[in-house]
């Protein structure tokens, strides 16, 4: 079993409109569709761009504004994925429930379904300066191509949720992030490739790029897309399967092979997932 997945590295800048962000949306998935993807991945954060419209005094908006563009946002990435036939996971967006913030990545099935996943684990500048609330479920999602589970940006740097994720069957682990320096997208990037070592599985990574002069705490981006893979003979040596331009505006694409995931967990140079000790540290209680 083959998926072709693409992911974005969304450039961030001033817009005017809802109707301005759309366009920029469908360019990247009408450039994914010509690729032949089937998954295609955007970043988390990348709707903070929305804040960059103001308000009609043309005063900044805040992280509380972007939960009243949900509708909107769901609408236009449900109908995308319906209309290419493509699976979306359409970074992340803050939604509220209950009057709580929630830093929440979206599922756009092909038929039209939309399915949640919360950031688990939050930074403290989402804790301090945004308020943001964590989630209390890992998801893992059933598609025509397999089981695959998101975990955001910070879920990543956390070992055991991603063992957790692929006890519970998930091949692929889909990341959205949003780096602001080298070092948090270093952090990002080595755990990326920690986790598909350790857990046999691929990794899907991608990020911001740009700047949001007018955004609190989205001025500053630093991102590239990479497609990764266990380090075994089957795969690259480096663990890479493509890997974008740095800060550049651009899409990637690959194929991933599942048999190959299978086979170097049963006769691999190691077999990290079969050689785990649950025995001293099960894989979730």
């Amino acid at each position: 079993m083959k998926m072709r997945v693409s992911a974005v590295q969304y450039h961030l800048h001033s817009i005017h409109s809802f109707e301005e962000f759309a366009k920029q949306v469908e360019h990247y998935v009408k450039t994914a569709e010509e690729f032949g993807a089937e998954f295609l991945l955007f970043p988390e954060f990348f709707t903070t761009q929305l804040l960059s419209i103001g308000d009609e005094k043309k005063n900044a908006l805040t992280i509380q504004d972007l939960p009243s563009f949900t509708e909107q946002y769901l609408h236009l990435f449900q109908n995308l994925a319906k209309e290419k036939q493509m699976y979306i996971i359409g970074g992340t967006h803050i939604i509220e429930k209950e009057g709580k913030l929630y830093n929440t990545a979206h599922l756009f099935y092909p038929d039209g379904r939309i399915e949640e996943q919360a950031k688990l684990h939050m930074t403290p500048t989402e804790v301090k300066e945004w308020k943001i609330t964590p989630g209390d479920s890992l998801k893992v999602f059933d598609t025509e191509k397999g089981k695959i589970a998101i975990l955001t940006c910070y879920d990543i740097e956390f070992p055991e949720i991603v063992r957790m994720a692929k006890a519970k069957g998930a091949d692929v682990i889909f990341s959205p992030s949003c780096t602001d320096d080298r070092h948090g997208f270093h952090r990002v990037r080595y755990t990326s490739h920690a986790r598909a070592i350790e857990n046999q599985v691929y990794v899907v990574l991608t990020g911001t790029i740009g700047s949001l002069p007018t955004v609190d705490f989205m001025r500053a981006n630093f991102g590239q897309a990479a497609i990764i893979t266990p380090n075994d003979i089957p795969f690259p040596p480096r663990g890479i399967l493509a890997e974008g331009e740095i800060n550049d505006d651009m899409v990637i694409t690959a194929d991933l092979d599942l048999e190959l995931l299978y086979k170097v967990r049963e006769s691999g140079s190691v077999t990290t997932w079969r050689d785990r000790r649950t025995d001293l540290y099960p894989d979730w209680k």
